[in-house]
């Protein structure tokens, strides 16, 4: 062994000796992780071995893979930070077991389920030879879910969400070969976690799109290695909102996929009831009206709304009839032809709006309300209750 190469490994032994007499446990798992990387090349034996400590020693206590320990502030306090402008890499959020429960399809709740309970008994599925979900790509339109279900998951394991936003370190990563991503990524694995790349099509780009340089290439190759490479030990998750502009090959690596729809009516309604909060009585006989409003809107678009009112009401800016009357004037433009009757329809059977208004509203002729009056619309299942938008 050379002489430079001698020195350098005995300093990496004092180092690694130093942080574990100072009961820093996270910096040495973070350090042994770039021990893996700065060895795999020249010493790849060396490097197996400890990259098999890593995903076979669990963190903290040998109870549970992802236990939270007493050192929150110590993890935060070390997080990982762009050399230029010192900001970190990382967003934390360390929500409490009682983080409320993301407004989900029926088929993404129990793949969701079905991966914590994979999570939650490591231990059993090791002792079968197998080993649990270590990663999963999330796909949807923003304002979906993706990003709160993330933290619900992390919350359920009782472990801290790191948030690396990909296109909020783009400027730092080019023309550094990866260095911050890196970082970022060794430190999640070192800590108990879940870690989760929001917005991966900003870096997980096909290699074949010549609109990209090459430093941006190199970082879907350093993608890829780390999905294949992430310890059982911790959960990677990932977010997309233009699924078709990921590489390929990276869709194999993930070993689950989760397709985020637009909320169902059914979701909607739920949604409405669930961000009106504690001022759901003023607004409830007009539940039917609201649901139709703002179907193919996402959970965001609702809860802003929600929002909004909320806050009218508690200022006395407006009253909840004028609130829903203003709402239901802006939807009429959008609608096609079918719909806008069906809608005129929905008014007439739920509010006490004249026919005239309802007109106003929709462009729907009094003739044409009147005619079809008995006929329940097709689309929306009408409540048998009667409003009033005075």
């Amino acid at each position: 062994m050379k002489t430079d190469e001698s020195t350098k490994l005995k300093s990496d032994l004092v180092q690694v000796a130093r942080l574990a007499l100072s009961e820093k446990t996270d910096d040495v798992r973070l350090f042994v992780a770039r021990l893996v990387r700065q060895y795999r090349g020249g010493e790849p034996d060396l490097a197996e071995q400890l990259d098999t400590l890593l995903r076979t020693i669990a963190p903290g206590s040998a109870t549970h893979y992802m236990r939270r320990k007493n050192s929150s502030r110590r993890e935060v306090a070390s997080l990982p930070v762009d050399g230029e402008s010192q900001l970190s890499l990382l967003k934390v959020f360390d929500d409490g077991p009682d983080f409320p429960a993301p407004l989900l399809a029926a088929t993404v709740s129990e793949s969701l389920a079905q991966l914590i309970k994979e999570r939650k008994q490591i231990k059993k599925l090791a002792t079968l030879g197998l080993h649990p979900t270590k990663s999963s790509v999330f796909v949807g339109a923003p304002g979906v879910g993706k990003t709160i279900t993330a933290r619900w998951i992390a919350a359920q394991l009782g472990v801290p969400l790191f948030v690396l936003d990909l296109t909020a370190v783009m400027s730092s990563l080019l023309g550094k070969s990866g260095s911050n991503l890196r970082a970022a990524l060794d430190y999640a694995k070192s800590v108990p976690s879940v870690l989760f790349l929001d917005e991966i099509d900003a870096v997980a780009k096909r290699r074949s799109d010549d609109s990209d340089v090459g430093e941006l290439k190199r970082l879907v190759t350093v993608i890829l290695q780390e999905v294949d490479d992430w310890p059982s030990s911790g959960l990677l998750l990932a977010a997309t909102n233009h699924p078709e502009l990921i590489d390929r090959a990276l869709w194999r690596r993930f070993d689950l996929i989760v397709e985020f729809k637009t909320p169902d009516a059914e979701a909607v309604t739920v949604a409405i009831k669930r961000f009106l909060g504690p001022d759901l009585p003023k607004f409830e006989k007009w539940i039917g009206v609201l649901s139709y409003t703002f179907q193919n809107h996402s959970f965001s678009d609702i809860e802003r709304e929600m929002q909004r009112f909320r806050r009218a009401l508690a200022l006395g800016v407006s009253s909840s009839a004028k609130l829903i009357e203003d709402i239901v004037r802006l939807k009429a433009p959008d609608l096609g032809r079918a719909e806008q009757i069906e809608f005129a329809m929905l008014l007439d059977s739920e509010t006490s709006l004249s026919q005239r208004a309802i007109h106003d509203i929709t462009g729907v002729s009094r003739d044409t309300i009147r005619k079809h009056r008995n006929v329940a619309p097709t689309l929306v299942k009408r409540s048998s209750r009667t409003s009033t938008i005075a």
